[in-house]
């Protein structure tokens, strides 16, 4: 085999003129390497040596050619290879303006096509889950409720089976934790109104999805702003179940998910300042983090308790029984965790392409750009998780199981369990990591990001 070497570079430099500001702006930079044998002068190489393969007047400029390839070999006598570097610098003048410098890299790029499969991919999904919706709502409901309604003798209604035994007991607030149920469905309330308003912000252009540190902290000042939304949520709900600690529900509204999050981020800081790794955070960012926290979240999140606590309580159409009905033996598909897992594979799957491309930004250094995308993708996944809802608490109605509040919450959120399975995958088959200490980090910020996605 043969091994050539690549000893020119030819840079071809854009450029725009701004009269107004005085001078002129580089729109971008194009670089070609070439390999060739340059002609070495026996009298041996100065600054202001002409090479006639290079820079002597009137010769051509270097270009890829078999015949001029630069061989890495040595002679003969096993004299050492003489090499010259060399490169040349082309300016062009071009029309396109600097801020539209970064469309070289994100115009016609061969992964549109790949978005657009994953957003067909998802609509199909949405479809197949609109037509069982339909399909329960048009045929079977109507079909039940007309018969329902009409007059029926003591023996017929007797005869009653499925969902319309647990009418009365439908509504009841859930009986296990209702405190922890109102924080959850708040703080994912919160997650997914500050990521609405990031995409939103992006395809306006108030956010540079080029700057990942810009759009981190986007994210993180929305997150804290939309506290409003995580309080007036979870009191709702908190209100619905006849609850009376307010101030408890508020309080832990505020600080469960940024307490987790801040105390597990703590501890992974302090070992990344002891193995002094460029990742570790300064501890005043952790400070002003937490000043956002107390500062701003906190009382968002109070302020939105209070209107949802002044408001009235949800109305519900149908009188709940003071006793609650006895739950038969529930199917195989209705009984957890096999439900779970069942209903989280949808709305994983609708957004599993798309998080190739996120993680690959996230971890591999890439660009992510495509705001339009990710927010029809961030509709499809909530279109989804209220289809599949809908679906799988249908079918655990008919089995007589009128618990439905925390199921329906999992149904849904073990799609976050399948994405991290999806990180670990993602780390096995694509990075590269060396040492304990990184793979600890991955798996802790993936551990994050799946709880927060599950939420």
């Amino acid at each position: 085999d043969e091994f050539y070497l690549y000893n020119h570079l030819k840079f071809t430099i854009t450029y725009k003129e701004e009269p107004e500001a005085g001078g002129v702006h580089i729109t971008g930079f194009d670089v070609h390497p070439v390999s060739i044998q340059h002609e070495i002068q026996t009298a041996g190489l100065a600054p202001a040596s002409e090479v006639s393969t290079c820079n002597a007047e009137g010769a051509d400029p270097p270009v890829n050619d078999p015949s001029t390839y630069l061989a890495l070999r040595t002679d003969d006598r096993g004299n050492d290879l003489t090499v010259i570097y060399s490169y040349e610098v082309e300016w062009v003048e071009s029309d396109l303006p600097w801020a539209d410098r970064w469309d070289v890299y994100l115009i016609g790029s061969p992964d549109d096509d790949i978005h657009s499969f994953a957003i067909i991919n998802s609509l199909m999904i949405v479809l197949f889950l609109t037509g069982a919706i339909a399909t329960i709502m048009i045929r079977t409901l109507r079909k039940d409720i007309a018969g329902y309604n009409e007059m029926q003798t003591l023996e017929e209604a007797q005869e009653e089976t499925g969902w319309k035994l647990v009418h009365g007991d439908v509504f009841r607030a859930p009986s296990t934790q209702p405190m922890l149920y109102s924080v959850l469905v708040g703080t994912g309330a919160q997650i997914g109104a500050a990521f609405f308003s990031t995409m939103m912000c992006a395809m306006v252009g108030l956010i540079n999805p080029m700057k990942k540190g810009q759009t981190l902290t986007a994210i993180i000042l929305l997150y804290v702003l939309c506290g409003c939304v995580a309080g007036y949520v979870s009191a709702r709900i908190f209100k619905f179940c006849d609850a009376k600690a307010w101030k408890q529900n508020t309080f832990l509204t505020a600080a469960g998910l940024p307490g987790v999050l801040i105390a597990i981020f703590t501890v992974l800081n302090v070992f990344l300042h002891i193995a002094g790794a460029a990742t570790a955070v300064h501890f005043f960012t952790l400070v002003a983090i937490f000043g956002l926290w107390i500062a701003i979240s906190t009382p968002m999140v109070f302020v939105g308790s209070f209107f949802g606590f002044r408001a009235e309580k949800f109305h519900v159409p149908v009188k709940t029984n003071q006793i609650a009905r006895y739950i038969p033996e529930l199917p195989w598909y209705a009984t957890p965790p096999v439900s779970y897992l069942l209903g989280g594979v949808l709305p994983f799957g609708s957004v599993c392409i798309e998080l190739f491309f996120i993680m690959s930004a996230l971890w591999l250094h890439q660009i992510y750009y495509m705001m339009g995308f990710l927010l029809a993708v961030l509709l499809i996944l909530g279109a989804t998780c209220a289809e599949v809802s809908v679906v799988m608490t249908y079918l655990q109605l008919c089995a007589e199981d009128h618990r439905w509040w925390w199921k329906s919450f999992f149904n849904c959120a073990s799609a976050g369990f399948y994405l991290f399975l999806y990180s670990l995958w993602f780390l096995v088959s694509r990075l590269d990591l060396v040492g304990v200490l990184p793979v600890v980090v991955y798996i802790t910020y993936m551990s994050i990001i799946s709880l927060c996605f599950s939420l």
